[in-house]
């Protein structure tokens, strides 16, 4: 065996590019149950019936249908779009790098292509991007934690590729509205790939919410993006999907993984769907918690956005990894982004009254306030 060093080196990207850091599990503390609030993951387990069917297909020696059509027909018949018009990845994130893989790296001069993005934001967005061999173009929030949609439509250049909108913005919260998007896309080239990242859709309450499925049906560059993990409670097992028409699928099918998602996945988001009413008795319920904690923080003087995910936002800035410390002290994890702020996912009634109790005791000095 060879005892000389290897003299391999990574991509240079990867060394320009910034690092994903998942939410971390609780420490345990003497006398506390500790609770997970830092993934944005659903508390609940997925339904019975979805456990029922995962045990009822071991056949884990045979690779999927390639294309995930069972999956596809599924989701066709509960969107109301046709089977071809939808592309399964693993998670959303899945779907999402077979998007850049289609339309944006570097071009045939070398140079890279642009993808526009709201920061902050989802933070693989510029990890994926790079990873792809585009440049990402990072647009500032506006002091209310939204999409700057007029600023995201001044960076468009030629090299401008795709855009991504992410509604409920993750990790801030607030959705984007049908008419300000209308407005942004009629300002946006037909030949710019607009992505609408709806993780969160299945949380949204607002009225006048835009709709991901809404504008694709009325522009043919817009791209959905959509996922089990959440509402669903599939997370671990890895299955998202995107919807386009078939001017856009033709290269997404090209660029797609295949077998992306599982068979037990599959099944397990097939089921799912059959059983949507009882998702939705459950995602009322997460959202009902969501909006006691948001009541509660701001009657007691926090100024949170609007959020329409199952997450809140704490813009803390410089005492955000102090904020993050003291809810670890307390069997609580949360997700610190640097000296930005910390987001909350909403878990469990026991969990959440916690967060409160801390977040009561926290010095108004160091509280976040809005904008003037």
């Amino acid at each position: 065996m060879s005892t000389e060093s290897a003299e391999v080196s990574g991509r240079s990207a990867l060394g320009r590019l910034p690092r994903y850091a998942a939410g971390k599990p609780p420490v345990a503390v003497a006398g506390l149950t500790s609770f997970k609030l830092s993934s944005n993951e659903n508390p609940l387990s997925p339904l019975p019936e979805v456990l029922a069917a995962i045990a009822s297909h071991p056949e884990l020696n045979r690779y999927p249908e390639a294309t995930a059509a069972p999956l596809r027909e599924a989701l066709s018949d509960f969107l109301g779009v046709p089977a071809e018009d939808v592309v399964v990845g693993g998670g959303s994130l899945g779907a999402f790098n077979q998007i850049l893989a289609a339309f944006a790296g570097a071009n045939d001069g070398g140079q890279p292509d642009e993808v526009i993005f709201a920061w902050r934001s989802f933070e693989a967005y510029p990890i994926s991007v790079g990873l792809a061999g585009a440049k990402s173009v990072m647009v500032p929030l506006d002091d209310q934690a939204r999409h700057d949609l007029d600023a995201m439509a001044a960076a468009v250049t030629e090299q401008t590729r795709v855009i991504v909108l992410c509604t409920p913005n993750n990790p801030t919260g607030p959705v984007l509205r049908t008419a300000e998007v209308e407005a942004f896309l009629a300002k946006v080239p037909n030949d710019v790939v607009v992505v609408i990242d709806e993780a969160y859709v299945e949380f949204v309450t607002e009225s006048d919410a835009v709709q991901g499925l809404g504008l694709y049906r009325t522009h043919p560059n817009v791209v959905v993006l959509r996922t089990f993990s959440k509402a669903y409670g599939l997370a671990g097992l890895r299955v998202g999907y995107s919807v386009s028409h078939p001017e856009l699928t033709q290269y997404l099918r090209v660029a797609a993984v295949p077998f992306a998602a599982s068979t037990v996945a599959q099944y397990a988001a097939i089921e799912s769907l059959h059983r949507h009413d009882q998702i939705v008795e459950r995602v009322q319920g997460l959202v009902s918690e969501r909006e006691r904690v948001l009541a509660s923080l701001r009657s007691s003087g926090w100024w949170i956005p609007e959020s329409q995910g199952n997450f809140l936002w704490l813009a803390l800035g410089v005492h955000s990894p102090e904020f993050a410390a003291l809810a670890e002290s307390r069997g609580l994890s949360v997700r610190a982004f640097g000296q930005e702020g910390v987001r909350i996912s909403i878990g469990e009634v026991e969990g959440n009254s916690r967060l409160l109790e801390i977040c009561a005791q926290w010095p108004e000095a160091q509280r976040p306030v809005p904008a003037l």
